[in-house]
């Protein structure tokens, strides 16, 4: 069974770049033209680095020309803060490799995509809350206090269904206010594998598409639409339910293939067939039940915790301890 052709079937999308890699090259049985992968290892964590290099390349694997660093950590799931800290600063070091900036005063906005009353989609709110913002200080204290600070503010701007307003709309009317130098949008993803929950972070220097992984199209925020460049960073917080199906359906046959009976029966199984088989066992909500671990809370609140630690250590140059007395 082809895996891309049945997700292509049911009209579902791979948000992370490592993921659609992954199965790209499982169905072709080798390298993908215009895409490049390279590896990086850590003691708690892995990384994974796809580079779209060109147009034919992004016309294979789906994702726009640009780099998506993935970053591979168990450590998210356990409440130990050693062990939080030093992902964060591999989180900051794999920032501040793509983040655009000329000068020390080049200034930032950071944008917390999703939905506070749902948790799987509140990582992005809850970076915010968790994130120094430093703009307002600037002409408010002492200027040695903002020395080694840059300009950073902090905006969740909500979903369509609170506000009336379409998330890039109110991000554009920002950016026309303030003129960032960069955005930074966080933003809960849809993953491909249910190991991916709690344990995949995701950087890409290509901007994001909101709730494009569970169905939802919405204005694109990047570089074209904003006019400035756009760092985005997504954390896989759901599966759809039908990949599950789909993974169970197709562990079963490569465990039947041994056994000449069912060999036949096993090629019946395309992708028309199984949207229908797993349609008719996820009714009514076929194509929007989206599957989350019990544990979500956990995991969003540790999440966000390391994604907020390492954009202060990425976005700053030098923190003056005196600075934490005017913050909030």
């Amino acid at each position: 069974m082809d895996r891309i052709e049945f997700y292509k079937h049911c009209g579902l999308n791979l948000d992370l770049a490592l993921e659609a890699h992954e199965a790209i090259r499982g169905t072709r049985g080798g390298e993908i033209p215009g895409v490049s992968l390279k590896d990086e290892s850590y003691d708690i964590a892995e990384v994974k680095i796809v580079e779209v290099l060109d147009q034919r390349g992004a016309s294979i694997i789906g994702k726009p020309p640009g780099k998506y660093i993935t970053i591979e950590s168990d450590v998210l799931r356990i409440n130990n803060k050693a062990y939080h800290q030093e992902l964060s600063q591999i989180l900051a070091d794999k920032l501040k490799e793509v983040l655009p900036f000329k000068t020390e005063n080049d200034s930032v906005l950071i944008v917390g995509l999703g939905n506070w009353n749902a948790t799987p989609d509140a990582l992005g709110p809850q970076v915010v809350e968790k994130t120094m913002a430093t703009r307002h200080l600037y002409g408010k204290v002492p200027q040695e206090l903002t020395n080694g600070l840059r300009s950073v503010s902090a905006i969740a701007p909500g979903v369509l269904g609170t506000t009336g307003i379409e998330t890039a709309e109110i991000i554009k009317g920002i950016v026309e206010k303030i003129n960032p130098s960069v955005i930074i949008a966080i933003d809960a993803l849809a993953a491909g594998d249910v190991r991916r929950i709690g344990a995949t972070i995701q950087i890409a220097d290509t901007g994001i598409n909101p709730g494009s992984g569970v169905g939802n199209k919405r204005s694109g925020i990047n570089e074209e639409t904003m006019g400035v460049p756009v760092i985005a960073i997504g954390v896989p917080t759901v599966v759809h339910a039908g990949i599950i199906a789909h993974g169970i359906i197709e562990n079963f046959v490569q465990q039947m293939k041994e056994r000449p009976p069912l060999t036949e029966l096993t090629k019946e199984l395309h992708p028309p067939m199984l949207k229908m088989i797993i349609d008719q066992v996820l009714q009514p909500y076929s194509n929007s039940l989206m599957v989350t671990p019990k544990e979500i809370d956990d995991l969003i609140e540790n999440t966000s915790k390391v994604i907020a630690m390492a954009l202060t250590e990425a976005l700053h140059p030098a923190m003056p301890e005196e600075v934490a007395n005017y913050i909030h």
